[in-house]
């Protein structure tokens, strides 16, 4: 365990003397402050998620009222959630979220299990949605009238991939950079719905609020795909846990980016929503193909044209937050020997995880080629929250077994037990009110992992070892990359 050291480093007061002596080893980068930290947050969980869930979670409990408290209480669970990972994140520093912490709570299958099911299902699969949302609403404006070509959305959506994959291999900070850049751009076209929104209310366009609450009786299978989708919105919350390597001060600058991030999010999502149905009856906005481009017609015209931009430019912000930081992921689970060794390897010129990312980009545009975005949704919420729970419960374990270690930060542990709860309810209602086979395939294809796990982890046969030698030396000296130096180990 190399967390003393690592420890130490973070809190070395001499910010001259650190780039220097870091420039010259081959480790990721302390290139993340506070500001940047809450913009990784509001970046990645303001992405295309608001633009395209809140049709999905009205549909789901039919009307304004119910769906107002879905958003406020999907926030709640997600400042709940990312509390419970500030606790894990400063306790165990180590980049690729929930990777180290199942680890370390309940040993190398379930880590492994996770590492699987997110390098080829849940990130990639929510790379692909996120890039699909953006080539829909890149689309729209040039096919008035009627729905853009199924080619000519795979199409962008690949543009994009494949330019966000390029920007992330090249740099930390250009990545940082457009990061912060499409946090800026997405954070106007919220303020310009939301000032729409207050303006038509002070004119007291409310009528779509009177009997907000009179819709049909609501079903807990009902509640929790409405929760799917609102919590998709949030997807993102956990972000920041994977680049714990490369924050300033992670004890004081990770728990303080949670707590000023998402309950931001919150407060936005709450009032978009509200200033949709300023203008648009539940019908309506249920009819409608994108909803914040109805919207744009209804109160910007002639000037609607800016909302497909500005929600192009925030799909792109959060594609760009969520390849940043699931690399890591990859590079964390090639470090343990879960995968690939080549994916832990560091780029010499850039210092970047430069195999990890390109890996991840490959296995996303795989998605894209079938992809259908509701469906998508469903698989990836289904498996993530699988993952949430099982974190969150290795967290009140590890109150038990692990007492030894320091604890920065220390949640109520009746948070975790509710996380845990709401998980449970979230995984398994949606199977028995409306069992379908995604489901089964998905739960099917994490246990599949244990088939790897087993051939190439636990018994490592020789024949594994001949084949992957030469194919790791070629990909080193073709990308220019070598092993990272002070390997955090674990015991």
């Amino acid at each position: 365990m190399d967390e003393e050291g690592i420890r130490k480093r973070s809190s070395n007061q001499e910010p001259d003397e650190t780039p220097i002596k870091k420039s010259k080893s081959m480790n990721l980068q302390k290139e993340v402050g506070l500001l940047s930290g809450i913009c990784v947050i509001v970046g990645t969980v303001i992405g295309s998620g608001i633009f395209v869930s809140p049709k999905s979670v009205l549909a789901n409990v039919g009307a304004v009222g119910p769906c107002l408290v879905i958003w406020a209480a999907c926030g709640v669970l997600a400042t709940l959630g990312a509390l419970c990972f500030a606790e894990l994140g400063t306790m165990i520093t180590k980049s690729g979220g929930e990777y180290p912490y199942l680890m370390e709570a309940f040993g190398p299958i379930p880590a492994y299990l996770f590492s699987w099911a997110s390098l080829i299902v849940i990130k990639p699969s929510s790379f692909a949605i996120i890039c699909l949302s953006f080539a829909e609403y890149t689309a729209a404006p040039f096919y008035p009238g009627c729905d853009p070509p199924t080619v000519v959305i795979k199409c962008l959506a690949t543009a994009a991939l494949v330019t966000i994959t390029l920007v992330n291999a090249l740099s930390v900070k250009w990545a940082s950079y457009v990061q912060n850049f499409f946090t800026a751009a997405k954070m106007v076209i919220v303020i310009i719905i939301i000032v729409s929104g207050i303006v038509l209310l002070a004119q007291g366009n409310t009528k779509n609020f009177n009997n907000s609450f009179d819709g049909p009786p609501l079903s807990v299978g009902a509640i929790c795909l409405a929760f799917y989708n609102g919590l998709w919105a949030y997807d993102g919350w956990n972000q920041l846990n994977y680049i714990t390597e490369e924050l300033k001060d992670p004890y004081r600058n990770l728990p303080l980016s949670i707590v000023i991030g998402i309950p931001l999010v919150t407060v936005c999502y709450v009032l978009i929503n509200i200033s949709y149905f300023t203008v648009m009856t539940s019908t309506e906005l249920l009819q409608s193909q994108a909803v914040a481009v109805t919207f744009g017609d209804r109160v910007l015209y002639p000037a609607s044209w800016i909302v497909p931009l500005f929600v192009a430019f925030s799909t792109i912000g959060a594609a760009n937050g969520t390849c940043f930081t699931a690399g890591r992921l990859a590079y964390v689970a090639g470090r343990e020997g879960h995968m690939l060794k080549v994916l832990s390897y560091i780029s010499i010129k850039r210092l970047t995880p430069a195999p990890a990312i390109i890996f991840y980009g490959a296995i996303a545009i795989i998605y894209i080629i079938p992809g259908d975005i509701n469906t998508l949704i469903n698989y990836f919420s289904f498996a993530v929250w699988i993952f949430y729970g099982l974190t969150v419960l290795g967290l009140i374990v590890m109150r038990f077994t692990r007492k030894d270690l320091e604890r920065p930060i220390r949640v109520p542990l009746i948070i975790p037990i509710l996380v845990m709860f709401v998980s449970i309810v979230l995984v398994l209602a949606p199977i028995i009110t409306a069992p379908e086979l995604p489901y089964l395939y998905c739960a099917l294809f994490i246990i599949s992992g244990l088939v790897f796990y087993v051939l190439f982890i636990h018994f490592k046969f020789s024949w594994a070892q001949k084949v992957s030698k030469p194919i790791t030396m070629h990909l080193q000296m073709l990308m220019e990359v070598v092993p990272p130096e002070d390997v955090p180990e674990q015991h």
